[in-house]
């Protein structure tokens, strides 16, 4: 059986001053830990999904994913800077230090957060709202785990979001 580790987040968020929507994860992956990237297990629909909502070539680098990012005024980290926490599994996730969004938002023109899946939602609810005073918009999963939602069903409720339809 799998033991808890303690785990800091250790890479920057990606942002700008022209960001304009928040997509929060929980915590990076195992696979991501390794990539140090955002959703970077392969299976992971994050990528596939930003580029099929905007029409563009899936990225692979990145680099390819930051210009993705930031072309679309957008910006991704994760709500929680450190845990205790079994692999990947976002459901053993303890003992939470949540990342400091205030600079973020300070300084950029963030006005909507989305949280990629219930988790996200229920760990930004309890330590990033009282901080930031904005409601985050729940969203599906883009985890392989979450094989409810086909890519197609994903792709709609993103793109609501993101394109403002």
């Amino acid at each position: 059986m799998e033991e808890y580790h303690t785990i800091r987040h250790t890479f920057e968020p990606v942002w700008d001053s022209d960001s304009k929507i928040l997509i929060l994860g929980t915590f990076p992956s195992v696979k991501s830990r390794e990539n140090c990237f955002y959703y970077g297990h392969p299976q992971n629909r994050f990528w596939k999904l930003l580029a099929g909502i905007y029409e563009e070539a899936v990225p692979e680098t990145i680099d390819e994913k930051k210009a993705l990012v930031l072309r679309h005024h957008l910006a991704v980290w994760d709500v929680i800077s450190q845990c205790d926490i079994i692999g990947s599994s976002d459901s053993s996730i303890r003992n939470v230090v949540p990342s400091d969004l205030k600079g973020l938002l300070q300084n950029s023109g963030i006005h909507t957060v989305i949280a990629n899946g219930a988790k996200a939602y229920e760990l930004y609810e309890k330590h990033q709202l009282p901080v930031t005073g904005i409601k985050a918009q729940k969203l599906p999963s883009t985890s392989p785990a979450n094989a409810a939602w086909s890519f197609g069903r994903l792709k709609e409720a993103w793109g609501a979001v993101l394109l403002g339809i």
